[in-house]
C-alpha cells in the first residue's frame, strides 16, 4: 500500500509542477481525481473515492467530500479560505505540458475544434490536440445544452487562452468540420499565426486566381477519384468571400461526397488528406464517455462543476495517451499511410486486418495499471511523432500487427 501511496504523491508533484497556477490543495485533489480515474476507468466520484480511500488508508466519505468540494463554487465550500477553481487558467498549462513531452525536433501540431453533447444536459465546445487516432483536450467550455446564444465568444476565448502556449516557429493547423466553418473563425485562427484547415459545404462558388467568373464548388472534384488544389477567391457574396485562400478538393472511394477544405497554406504544402485528423476528436469524446471514463453516467447538472470535472478528465487523458503512444509507436505504420510497395487493391479474401486492434488510449490505460501492479516506477510518457495522413481513413489496406511487441513493463526506465 505504501508503494502506491508514493506513486500517487509523485503524480501530485507532477501535476503541481505542470499547472503552477493551481494552489497546492487544488493540484493535490486534481492529481487524486485523475489518478483514480485511470485506475478505476471511471470519472464517477463514488468509484474514485472508494479506490483512493483504500490507497490512502482514509475514510471513504472524507475522500469523497474532498473530491466534491473541489468542483464546487467558492460560496458552496466549507471553511474560511475558500478558493474557486477557474479551469480556463489551466488551458495554456495543459498545452505546454503536452508540448514539453513532444519529441524534440518535431514542430507540427494539429488542433481540432468540435462540439459534443451529453443528452439534453450539456454542450461541450472543445479544442484538442490530435494524437495517434485520439485527441487530448486542452481547452473547453461546457454550456447548458438548451441554452441560447452564440458560440463565437466562447471559441475566441478558447483560442486566446492557448495562443501563448505554442512557440512561434511551430506549424499549427486548426481543423474544423463544415458545421463550424465561419469567416470570422478563419480570420481568428490566422490572427494567432496558426493555419485554418476548415471543411466547407459544396453549395457555394469559387473563382480561380486571375479569372473573372465564379464557378460552382461542386465542379472541383465531381466524381470519385478526382482531386484539385489551387489559390482562389472562395464564395461569391462579398461579405462571406475569402480572398486568395487555398482550396483543396478530394473525393475518394467510399465517401458519399468530396471533401472541400479552405486553408491559408500554399497549395504545394497542404494535403486534403490531413483533414482525416479532425475525426480523432470524436474518439476523444468516446473515450470521455462509454469508451473510457463513462462521463455519460454523471449525475451533474451544473455546467460549472462539469467544467472542473473535465479538467481531471483532460489530465487523465493526457497521461494515458502519453503512455499508450509509446506502445502505439512500436506498431507498423498507420493504416492512414499507403506504403509504395503495397498494391492499391487486394482480393477481399486477403484483406489484412485493421491496424489498431487497441486504441492508443486503451493501451495507455492497460499499461499504466500493469506498471503499477508490477511495482515499476510511476510511468510518465512522452508524445512521439506520427505521420500525418496521406489518404482518408478506411480507404486503403492496413498492416497486420507483429506477433510480439517489446514490453517496457520489464524495464525500470522509460523512453
Amino acid at each position: 500500500m505504501k508503494r502506491h501511496q508514493r506513486e500517487l504523491w509523485q503524480w501530485a508533484k507532477e501535476v503541481s509542477n505542470r499547472l503552477p497556477n493551481l494552489s497546492k490543495p487544488q493540484a493535490m485533489v486534481l492529481a487524486l481525481y485523475s489518478f483514480g480515474m485511470v485506475i478505476t476507468q471511471s470519472c464517477g466520484m463514488s468509484s474514485i473515492a472508494f479506490c483512493l480511500s483504500l490507497l490512502l488508508g482514509q475514510k471513504e466519505e472524507s475522500v469523497r467530500q474532498r473530491l466534491r468540494e473541489w468542483g464546487y463554487d467558492a460560496k458552496d465550500k466549507r471553511g474560511e479560505k475558500r478558493q474557486e477553481l477557474d479551469v480556463s487558467t489551466c488551458f495554456a498549462g495543459l498545452l505546454k505540458w503536452v508540448l514539453s513531452w513532444w519529441q524534440e525536433g518535431e514542430k507540427r501540431l494539429a488542433l481540432v475544434l468540435d462540439a459534443s453533447t451529453l443528452g439534453q444536459r450539456f454542450t461541450v465546445l472543445a479544442v484538442s490536440v490530435a494524437y495517434r487516432g485520439c485527441a487530448i483536450p486542452v481547452a473547453w467550455v461546457i454550456l447548458p445544452a438548451t441554452a441560447k446564444g452564440a458560440w463565437k465568444p466562447h471559441w475566441l476565448a478558447l483560442l486566446d487562452k492557448l495562443a501563448e502556449a505554442v512557440p512561434a516557429d511551430w506549424l499549427v493547423i486548426v481543423l474544423t468540420d463544415r458545421g463550424l466553418y465561419a469567416k470570422w473563425l478563419f480570420k481568428a485562427i490566422q490572427k494567432r499565426k496558426w493555419h485554418p484547415f476548415m471543411r466547407i459545404n459544396g453549395g457555394g462558388n469559387y473563382r480561380p486566381q486571375e479569372q473573372e467568373h465564379f464557378r460552382p464548388l461542386a465542379t472541383l472534384a465531381p466524381c470519385v477519384g478526382t482531386s484539385w488544389k489551387g489559390i482562389v477567391d472562395c464564395f461569391s457574396t462579398p461579405e462571406a468571400r475569402l480572398r486568395k485562400c487555398t482550396l483543396l478538393a478530394r473525393w475518394d472511394e467510399g465517401y458519399e461526397e468530396a471533401w472541400l477544405i479552405v486553408t491559408d497554406l500554399p497549395p504545394e504544402t497542404a494535403d486534403a488528406a490531413w483533414y482525416a485528423l479532425r475525426s480523432w476528436i470524436e474518439q476523444n469524446f468516446k473515450d470521455c464517455k462509454r469508451g473510457g471514463f463513462h462521463w455519460e453516467q454523471t449525475k451533474m447538472t451544473d455546467p460549472a462543476r462539469a467544467n472542473r470535472l473535465w479538467l481531471a478528465i483532460a489530465v487523465a487523458t493526457l497521461w494515458t495517451l502519453s503512455i499508450g503512444g509509446l506502445f502505439d509507436a512500436t506498431l507498423p505504420p498507420s493504416s492512414l499511410i499507403l506504403p509504395p510497395d503495397l498494391p492499391l487493391t487486394l482480393p477481399s479474401a486477403h484483406q489484412p486486418p485493421r491496424f489498431r486492434r487497441l486504441s492508443c488510449f486503451r493501451r495507455g490505460l492497460i499499461a499504466i495499471r500493469v506498471f503499477l501492479l508490477t511495482g515499476a516506477p510511476l510511468p510518465l510518457g512522452r508524445f512521439l511523432p506520427f505521420s500525418w495522413p496521406l489518404h482518408p481513413p478506411d480507404t486503403v489496406p492496413s498492416f497486420p500487427l507483429p506477433e510480439v511487441l517489446p514490453c517496457p513493463c520489464t524495464q525500470k526506465t522509460y523512453p
